[in-house]
């Protein structure tokens, strides 16, 4: 079976968002040489692949989700002789670079999109999606994913209006036009042909429109409805994605991983079964444990439980399996709270050993583990004291749909600090200097409020730190146990309501997972014969049970 690996399948994978990485030229702004050099840090981590939040040239109103030019590399960032530099030093260090595409929509600043505004006769008008109305109203009522009408008004046009599922500053493009889709894919293959090695799409279930372009049954007080509804995963989308895989992705040995939110479990296969649109897609369904509603995140959290949240990891990974598919495996990125901070409800609980725990569970799944910039570190949220401490475009325009949904300024406070984007967008925290030896000046965005002892120089030489503890884990990953975590059977196991468990099987070896994910010990019937790793010093055992502390994890055979 190990002949039939593709080289994606084994690999440890780290995400860099940039600007909060390391800066290198004293600006505030994490840069391209930042990366370069953390290039042994990173080795020394186990990673195998870099995937690079957007550094294409860009307004920054999404920070860098807005593209307004796809092959320059925005200034902020360096130039594209950093970029090939990183590209040629990283592939001395054995590790992949993966770029973010972003081909749902472009930047306002594009030159396709100040074409179509400058003359409507251009061919560039119909690179996107505008509509006329005769009665000067917007078109229908769908709401953005960023909250606000999906359409904004065309300037000098009256009654004419451009589409947009997220920001209005990020007009959609229009999928429908053949020639749009021939330059989307000219680009992608100048980028494989540089040698990256992949790509994570974002966005990837929204290219697809209802056509009828028709108003739905409001969902809110606000008389509108979720875009998602007409604008994610809708029928005809297979003719978008075949033709992509076919003009682009099929013609080089790249990996791919779709920003896939809302796909249906019967429509799995065609996304990432042995001949699917991509290689590997992220799951949302556990990360998003924490809301009641992903398109009203400021209403509030769930109150979700450890057997919610193994039923969705288990569940998740079980329809992965079915259709011969490839998981990646996922705890934070950088549109997502951090973890420690998500799934430990408690504050007093969000320690190194639950950190290590949760690190624990997920990073032996099948698949691929992907490890997002500090959770290596087991950094936390950032409290903020004010609306006007936030810079997320997302969290901005959540906070005033709060408010005027009729939520107090102190609840809506309160949601966007549990949940806002800027939580994971703090810099990084490699030491315990004033701004976190991340720059030599004020940070684009201030550091983050709960730091002590939460870095790296602080880690490094302390065995007993998160960072040792994952740097543990991709050790092991290499032992004599490295094919049956990557090529072997999940099988779930029942050993308590808080306690999440499981074995990886191949031909007559096993491997197990055991990871106490409650604030009390609980004891266990399992008989195991060696530690492999344990994220606590000890562990006590009578007969055939084991008691496992709070947040105790271990890794058994």
């Amino acid at each position: 079976m190990a002949a039939q690996l593709k080289w994606w399948q084994d690999q440890v994978a780290y995400q860099v968002y940039p600007r909060s990485f390391q800066d290198t030229n004293a600006d505030g702004i994490g840069d391209l040489q930042g990366i370069i050099s953390k290039l042994d840090y990173l080795e020394g981590l186990g990673v195998t692949m870099v995937w690079i939040s957007p550094i294409y040239q860009s307004p920054m109103v999404d920070m860098g989700y807005d593209i307004s030019d796809y092959q320059a590399i925005d200034p902020q960032f360096g130039t594209m002789a950093d970029f090939d530099e990183l590209l040629a030093k990283a592939n001395e260090h054995g590790i992949k670079i993966i770029m973010d595409l972003v081909v749902n929509h472009t930047s306002d600043q594009h030159a396709w999109f100040k074409a179509a505004l400058a003359d409507p006769t251009s061919k560039y008008r119909d690179y996107y999606i505008f509509k006329q109305t005769t009665d000067g109203q917007v078109p229908n009522n769908w709401r953005g994913i960023f909250g606000g009408s999906t359409w904004t008004a065309v300037p000098g046009e009256p009654g004419n209006y451009y589409f947009h599922t997220f920001a209005p500053q990020q007009p959609e493009l229009n999928w429908e036009n053949p020639a749009l889709r021939q330059e989307i894919y000219q680009m992608i293959n100048w980028w494989l042909d540089k040698g990256i090695g992949g790509f994570r799409i974002d966005a990837i279930t929204h290219l697809k429109k209802d056509l009828d372009w028709a108003s739905i049954e409001p969902d809110a007080a606000d008389g509108m409805a979720s875009v998602v509804k007409k604008g994610q995963n809708r029928p005809g989308i297979n003719v978008f994605l075949d033709e992509l895989k076919r003009e682009t992705f099929d013609k080089y040995d790249c990996v791919t991983i779709g920003e896939a939110y809302g796909v249906p479990e019967a429509d799995l296969a065609r996304y990432i079964g042995p001949d699917g649109y991509f290689s590997m897609i992220f799951d949302f369904s556990y990360m998003n444990i924490d809301v009641k509603n992903v398109d009203e995140w400021f209403r509030g959290r769930s109150n979700w439980t450890v057997p919610e949240l193994k039923d969705i990891l288990f569940n998740s990974q079980r329809a992965i399996h079915a259709i011969g598919g490839h998981a990646a495996n996922v705890l934070e990125n950088h549109d997502q709270p951090r973890v420690l901070s998500k799934l430990v409800p408690n504050t007093a609980d969000q320690t190194p050993t639950a950190a290590k725990a949760l690190a624990t569970m997920y990073y032996y799944l099948p698949g691929i583990p992907f490890i997002y910039q500090g959770q290596e570190l087991g950094m936390k949220n950032a409290h903020r004291q004010s609306i006007d401490e936030f810079n997320d475009v997302s969290t901005l325009n959540n906070y005033r749909e709060g408010l005027a949904a009729g939520m107090s300024a102190e609840e809506t406070l309160a949601s966007v600090n549990a949940k806002s984007r800027d939580n994971a967008r703090t810099p990084m925290q490699w030491d315990d200097s004033e701004f976190g030896g991340f720059s030599t000046v004020t940070p684009w965005l201030p550091m983050g409020d709960d730091r002590a002892g939460i870095n790296f120089a602080a880690e490094d030489p302390d065995q007993a730190s998160v960072l040792n503890f994952y740097r543990a884990l991709s050790q092991l990953r290499n032992t004599d146990i490295h094919r049956i975590l990557v090529e072997g059977t999940l099988e779930p196991l029942n050993l308590g309501a808080n306690v999440v468990a499981y074995e990886r099987h191949l031909e007559t070896e096993k491997v197990t997972v055991l990871v106490n994910l409650d604030n009390q010990a609980t004891t266990v019937d399992y008989k195991i014969s060696k530690i492999l790793l344990n994220n606590l010093p000890t562990l006590t055992k009578a007969n055939e049970q084991l008691t496992l502390a709070p947040y105790q994890a271990l890794v058994v055979r």
